[in-house]
């Protein structure tokens, strides 16, 4: 199984660079990794004592970032190596401040992962969430480097609880320890004898409750929504599906007085400038915003066509959308649930725990269609002890939720 899996990995990587011919994203994973061995033999020597972080993206990496922070408290003197399998997230991270080294993960052959161990020759490691690589792992168990993974969640469609999931099943065996989000995952894992696992939850919770203590001032939202004064709708990492839905919304609207602030998550200026041209009302781009210069009292609807704005934007909502619900899966609701608003989504979120507990407190509000969006969000904007109500259950449920990260050091390190 493993010489075939081998084989199905070159084959694949033949087929992406064939693609990426014709797909920027795929240039950027293909020639993004030329680079990897290089970065590594530039930040990390033999005599350094190195701890390795893997992630999927960028949601993956908001999940690791505590963990990376802790490491860095306790241990100043160990470098840490950041690794990314998706674009998306290492090339808006790539720069950061947190890792020593930070770079794409070279792609699962065997002998990939025998020369990236060599260079980063870690102590321990800790994969985020998900991402198996069975060559990764075999190596790591050959090696007994102690491997762990945070914040995983696991549902039963996965391969490794089919009958015929016994190739993945055995990559797991490398992990020392498995930190889980629910009991679920916890169970799931038990029933293929896995019992090395302990339900610490999320440790998001401990990153977005930071979130708090810092300064969220944005001098345009200030001015939009003319000092937190005018409700406003504040719809993050939407997606043409999700925008169809608000945008006909905003252009029905009579209320002059509500604001709009959309984040979209895809912020390519071809993209951009539909949803720029589909709205009706008074409106501003970002990226021709100028302080002091730009009067902004009568625009409706504010399009941040900008990265790393999204989560400060959410203090100034009255209510949130959290877009991807109607594609792939719904992206980060916790940023927004810390300013304690309620959250709407589309139908496709079963892969987040976090949305289905807040769902089941009823402060996130799932819509399945236009109506739905305009009934609820109605609602939400007309009656103000509704919506105190769900903010005081968004912002327990962000504080309750708090600590994996101190249980997942000290069971490492005790």
């Amino acid at each position: 199984m493993l010489f075939l899996y081998n084989l199905l990995i070159h084959i694949a990587t033949a087929v992406l660079h064939l693609i990426a011919l014709f797909n920027k994203k795929i240039t950027l994973f293909i020639q993004g990794r030329k680079a990897s061995f290089a970065i590594l033999k530039q930040h990390i020597q033999s005599s350094d004592r190195v701890f390795w972080i893997h992630v999927a993206s960028l949601g993956e990496y908001e999940q690791g970032l505590p963990i990376m922070e802790a490491l860095k408290q306790q241990f100043p003197n160990h470098k840490i190596v950041l690794t990314f399998f998706s674009p998306s997230g290492y090339e808006v991270k790539k720069n950061n401040t947190i890792a020593d080294a930070t770079l794409y993960l070279p792609m699962d052959t065997l002998s990939n992962a025998k020369t990236f161990l060599k260079l980063v020759h870690p102590e321990k490691v800790f994969f985020v969430k998900y991402e198996y690589w069975p060559n990764y792992l075999h190596q790591l168990k050959k090696q007994k480097i102690e491997t762990y993974l945070v914040s995983g969640i696991f549902r039963p469609n996965q391969v490794f609880f089919k009958w015929y999931g016994s190739f993945y099943r055995n990559a797991l065996q490398a992990f020392s320890y498995f930190f889980v989000q629910n009991e679920e995952s916890r169970h799931l894992l038990s029933s293929i004898q896995l019992d090395n696992t302990e339900v610490v939850g999320d440790t998001r919770f401990d990153r977005v409750s930071q979130i708090l203590e810092r300064d969220n001032t944005l001098p345009f939202l200030e001015a939009l929504t003319q000092g937190k004064t005018k409700q406003t709708l504040v719809v993050g990492s939407s997606w043409p599906q999700d925008e169809k839905i608000i945008v006909d919304y905003i252009n029905q609207t009579q209320d002059e007085e509500i604001k709009f602030v959309l984040a979209p998550h895809n912020i390519k200026p071809e993209q951009i400038h539909q949803l720029y041209q589909a709205i009706d009302k008074p409106k501003q781009l970002h990226s021709a915003y100028r302080e002091g210069t730009t009067d902004l009292s009568q625009t409706q609807v504010y399009i941040i066509d900008a990265y790393s704005l999204l989560t400060k934007a959410y203090s100034y909502a009255t209510i949130a959308y959290v877009g991807g619900g109607f594609g792939a899966g719904i992206h980060n609701i916790l940023e927004a649930a810390t300013f304690g608003v309620p959250i709407l989504i589309g139908p496709n979120y079963k892969k987040f725990q976090e949305a289905k507990d807040l769902i089941q407190l009823g402060s996130c509000i799932v819509i399945n269609n236009e109506d739905d969006f305009i009934n609820n969000l109605n609602k939400l904007l007309t009656n103000d002890t509704l919506r105190c109500e769900l903010n005081q259950i968004s912002s327990n449920f962000i504080l309750g939720n708090k600590a994996a990260t101190n249980k997942i050091i000290n069971h490492v390190f005790n």
